[in-house]
């Protein structure tokens, strides 16, 4: 069964940081395009960071930028994303992804339905 698992979320008070790992089960996700998205509590799920297949190209949604990191290791099938100066705003789920569907999974993608496969999510909370 293919899997995407988080790790890594918790609890953290503001300003400080943390690290999401995304395990995928198959061999099959180093050929993918690889995201974060966050859904905090009573809102939408929204972007938050992509990679490409090659790990060459990176983007992270412009509120986050100069906080949040994306990267991944191939040899472990394992995605990242580093969050620095994490404030309350930054309290949601967030989930790991792999592009699918539609699109060239090699790809760089910053929308939901560029991704095919999804991780069940994982908790983040900040404390001011």
């Amino acid at each position: 069964q293919v899997q995407l698992v988080e790790s890594g979320g918790g609890l953290v008070e503001a300003g400080g940081s943390l690290t999401l790992s995304c395990t995928a089960s198959e061999e099959f996700f180093k050929q993918k395009g690889m995201g974060w998205f966050r859904r905090p509590p009573g809102k939408d799920r929204t972007f938050v960071a992509g990679i490409s297949a090659d790990t060459w190209r990176t983007t992270v949604a412009r509120a986050l930028r100069g906080r949040f990191t994306i990267s991944r290791d191939k040899t472990k099938n394992m995605v990242f994303l580093a969050m620095n100066n994490v404030q309350p705003d930054d309290t949601a789920v967030y989930f790991c992804a792999a592009a699918g569907g539609p699109v060239p999974p090699e790809g760089l993608y910053d929308r939901d339905y560029e991704y095919a496969y999804w991780g069940q999510g994982i908790q983040v909370t900040v404390s001011s």
